[in-house]
């Protein structure tokens, strides 16, 4: 007898259609199941396995009973197929007891947290006042960062180290070039700095690049992106950008960046440029704490007439074009020719050194040998008639009623019972019930009051 009709003898013995087998490669555990589930498709709704009961066998038998069932109910049995929830019922249940088939489904990882929970954090070990010094005088530029973050902390917890490391720090500074950089928005100035920069650390000299960012009047943050236009020089070992922002400082530069100065001077950095915000003709603080004050300028932004304006243009003492390339070298020329009979309408700096006027692009670095060169020769000029030192000494007695300024501000608005009064008068001015004078002038006095009776 062939194999075909052996097979459709066994299944007619067992009362069940003969299925096609495929193949032989099915394991034994396989080839079980998938003959249960064929049986079971023709039991009747009311033989669907109870809860903690076996299914029947199709041969009417259930497993471990060795009692015959009832031939006179095999014919009812197969009247009535399973319904599709019966048997998906069956299928899992059967999925359950035997976890080697592949309907068994594992439950899988769970959600993970997002921060291990065996993890501890360490809080970094704060660095003593003689560490900070030494580290700056070394040159490590790490303890020069956090020293510069100590300064600009607003913390008054921090006030009292901030300014020690500043005073150990004052007897090794002083000796490098300061330059104000600053320029309308657009005028490349971080790009000119970068192409500057790697011509000046090329000449043996250590650049450091203070950057200042606008603060949004609206959520105080800053950008602090300069650091990421200077690509090329930021991996410069020779070169330190420190971005800051402004912090509602005005004037163009950051609250702290006089103390900053003193700390890069005293890390040994001989040359020292300051990248303003860029406002306008408002930017007046950074000319009190550079010994240059360079202006960029772009092809068109103004003609003779900004001559007869007192603001930056008088400040400046060196003027530069930018963007002198391709196309725009024309324009450029002509822009340099305006703002040099602008220049004209001055009288004579108080350095001695009239202010030169040129064209440079940093994309091909044409222009940028002679702008250097310009300084150098500045700086030699301002040295030779003693406006350098004179220059620096009135700018120490500037920062010095700056300073008292600022301490004052400080511990006006932290003293305890202007903090208490402060809502109660906001409230008043903003409801029209107390102008801003008066409500100023009630504040200083009580202020001014309490400092003379702890006298």
């Amino acid at each position: 007898m062939s194999g075909k009709a052996t097979l459709g003898a066994e299944a007619a013995a067992r009362g069940c259609p003969l299925r096609r087998r495929v193949g032989n490669a099915r394991s034994k555990s396989e080839r079980k199941f998938a003959d249960d589930t064929e049986k079971n498709r023709y039991l009747s709704a009311s033989d669907a396995p109870r809860d903690g009961e076996l299914p029947e066998e199709a041969d009417g038998k259930r497993k471990g009973n060795t009692q015959p069932a009832d031939k006179g109910n095999t014919r009812k049995r197969y009247e009535k197929p399973m319904s599709f929830t019966k048997i998906n019922h069956y299928e899992k249940e059967y999925a359950d007891t035997h976890h080697d088939t592949a309907l068994n489904v594992s439950e899988g990882v769970g959600d993970q947290p997002i921060v291990s929970p065996y993890f501890t954090r360490r809080r970094k070990r704060a660095l003593s006042t003689d560490e900070y010094v030494e580290g700056i005088l070394a040159g490590n530029i790490t303890t020069l960062s956090q020293a510069i973050t100590l300064v600009e902390s607003a913390n008054p917890a921090h006030y009292a180290q901030a300014q020690e490391i500043i005073e150990r720090c004052l007897p090794h500074a002083g000796h490098s070039v300061r330059i104000g950089i600053t320029g309308v928005p657009g005028a490349g100035k971080s790009t000119f700095i970068e192409a500057i920069g790697n011509m000046v650390t090329s000449l043996g000299h250590r650049l450091a690049v203070l950057a200042i960012d606008p603060s949004s009047e609206r959520s105080g943050g800053s950008i602090l992106g300069d650091k990421t236009r200077m690509e090329s020089i930021s991996s410069n070992p020779d070169v330190f950008i420190r971005p800051s922002p402004s912090a509602g400082s005005l004037g163009g530069v950051a609250r702290k960046t006089r103390e900053t100065v003193i700390l890069c001077e005293a890390a040994g950095f001989d040359t020292i440029f300051i990248e303003t915000v860029g406002v306008g003709q408002s930017e007046t603080a950074v000319h009190s704490m550079v010994d240059l004050f360079m202006l960029l300028q772009i092809s068109g932004a103004g003609d003779e007439l900004q001559g007869i304006k007192r603001g930056i243009m008088e400040m400046a003492d060196l003027v530069v074009i930018t963007k002198a390339d391709g196309e725009n070298i024309r324009k450029a020329e002509l822009a340099k020719a305006q703002i040099s009979n602008a220049l004209h309408l001055f009288p004579e700096p108080e350095s001695g050194c009239r202010p030169q006027v040129f064209t440079c692009s940093a994309v091909d670095g044409s222009g940028l040998s002679e702008i250097w060169k310009e300084v150098g020769d500045f700086i030699a000029c301002t040295r030779r008639n003693g406006f350098f030192t004179s220059n620096r000494r009135r700018q120490n007695k500037y920062w010095m009623y700056e300073t008292i300024n600022e301490a004052l501000r400080n511990s006006f608005y932290r003293d305890p019972d202007i903090e208490a009064a402060l809502p109660d008068f906001e409230r008043k001015v903003l409801g029209d019930r107390l102008s801003s004078f008066v409500a100023a002038r009630k504040l200083l006095d009580r202020y001014f009051g309490d400092i003379r009776r702890e006298k």
